[in-house]
């Protein structure tokens, strides 16, 4: 693990921490007072390319591909292969995905099963495209904070709490129902798959882990798809505790282009986390691999040198920006450069300091008591254990997202500043916080760019 040696931020960054870091010498509640609504912005105004070729949508179903891989060619994941001669159409990585675990693709006559199949030069690969099964999941009113929406993708400020795509068990009030409700359409058409449960599905950017929508007549559901999870229109997600950013896709298109983006990591996404305890140094970059975790599988591991068959490799950076009691907590900016399942909290538990709430990942209400009371004034200790006792879900929020529109190539970027639940608790440690040499008036000691 190296320091790292970060840029300056862009506009959109610089603005939100700059309002999350303004403080006010005459109030505690400073920050709640100068929140500001969700940002969005043109980074660069670049010349439109020419007009993407039309989405086939459902309309390449059955069709045939047999070709061999070029001699010579080295060795690619088989759904790579084939999405990068059928992505031309429209046809997302997800949808190849769907067709190779239907049993429609096959390697040198023999079917192939998993997405992650290695072919070489001089196989022959056949691929028929699987239809896009109807899926029903219920349109609910539930509000939604819509940051930017047009016709080709919305950008939503999910709150914490609530789950992105419906699941056994949550069937309803997740953002996919909020959603089907806010785009007027009754059914989506998703390719879903087999997973575990919400809260540690088997997915990363480079598993492009993203589902096509469409409408479409309603129809009955297979029983395949009924043991799949739906998640239509989401081309990423956050955890079901983790508050923020995330777009939504709304065409086929836009699905195989964003998704494109994120696997080759060139989306911008900064989160803000409160830590238990604080990390050291106070800026570096994490390089270690992340795995699931084999004796707990709703958890992950960053382990390094991992032998694990599934480890995946995994680079977070991170720079303090407050620190809170003497190191007993702190405020945390974290730069994704891959997008594994639970990366933050992973490597947050790898650095010591798993974030505060996270019980999952070791932030417990009694590992963040233990590290902030022996130096906070004795007259704030019980302040301090009620303050923990009533959070109920990591400290993370997704405070940045930036991307190119998959229509226009123009670059977006937009920005939030974290929920009341989280300020509530960063306002707290700002209060209880001993005034000592080297820190503002209030004691805590801040960092700048």
């Amino acid at each position: 693990m190296a320091a790292a040696v970060t840029a300056a931020p862009p506009p959109a960054i610089a603005t939100t921490l700059s309002t999350l870091l303004r403080r006010s010498t005459n109030s505690i509640h400073s920050l709640r007072a100068s929140r500001r609504r969700c940002i969005y912005s043109d980074v660069v105004a670049e010349p439109a390319p020419a007009p993407p070729p039309p989405s086939r949508r459902g309309g390449l179903a059955g069709t045939r591909l047999e070709e061999a891989v070029p001699t010579g060619e080295g060795r690619s994941r088989v759904d790579a292969w084939i999405s990068a001669r059928l992505g031309g159409g429209g046809v997302s990585r997800a949808r190849v995905q769907a067709s190779i675990r239907a049993g429609l693709v096959a390697v040198n006559g023999r079917p192939v099963s998993k997405v992650s199949h290695t072919v070489k030069g001089g196989d022959t690969v056949s691929c028929t495209v699987s239809d896009l099964t109807p899926l029903r999941a219920e349109a609910e009113d539930i509000p939604l904070d819509i940051v930017y929406e047009d016709e080709h993708l919305l950008v939503v400020n999910k709150p914490a709490h609530m789950v992105v795509h419906p699941a056994p068990g949550n069937a309803n009030g997740t953002l996919v129902n909020a959603i089907l409700h806010h785009c007027k359409i009754s059914t989506f058409t998703c390719l879903a798959r087999n997973s575990i449960d919400d809260e540690c599905p088997e997915s990363s950017d480079d598993d492009v882990d993203v589902f096509d929508v469409d409408q479409f007549t309603i129809g009955d559901v297979s029983s395949e798809v009924r043991e799949a999870i739906v998640r239509p229109g989401i081309v990423h997600r956050l955890d079901k505790g983790t508050s923020g950013l995330l777009v939504v896709a709304k065409d086929e298109h836009s699905h195989a282009q964003l998704a494109e983006q994120f696997k080759l990591h060139t989306i911008s996404r900064v989160y803000l986390s409160l830590t238990c305890g604080l990390p050291s140094p106070y800026s570096a970059r994490i390089e270690v691999p992340i795995s699931r975790d084999p004796n707990n599988r709703i958890r992950m591991v960053a382990a390094p040198g991992s032998g694990h068959r599934y480890a995946k490799d995994a680079a977070s950076r991170y720079k303090v920006r407050e620190v809170f009691c003497g190191g007993g907590s702190a405020l945390v900016e974290w730069r994704l450069e891959t997008g594994r399942t639970h990366q933050i909290r992973a490597h947050a538990k790898y650095l010591g300091n798993p974030l505060l709430g996270d019980e999952t990942y070791g932030g417990t209400k009694s590992m963040a008591l233990s590290l902030l009371r022996p130096k906070t004034p004795s007259k704030y200790h019980g302040d301090l254990s009620s303050l923990i006792s009533k959070i109920d879900r990591p400290c993370l929020h997704a405070a940045l997202l930036g991307f190119k529109h998959p229509h226009s190539g123009k670059a977006l970027e937009f920005s939030c500043p974290p929920p009341d639940d989280f300020t509530k608790v960063l306002d707290e440690l700002r209060r209880v916080t001993p005034t000592s040499d080297g820190q503002d008036s209030d004691g805590v000691a801040q960092f700048s760019d």
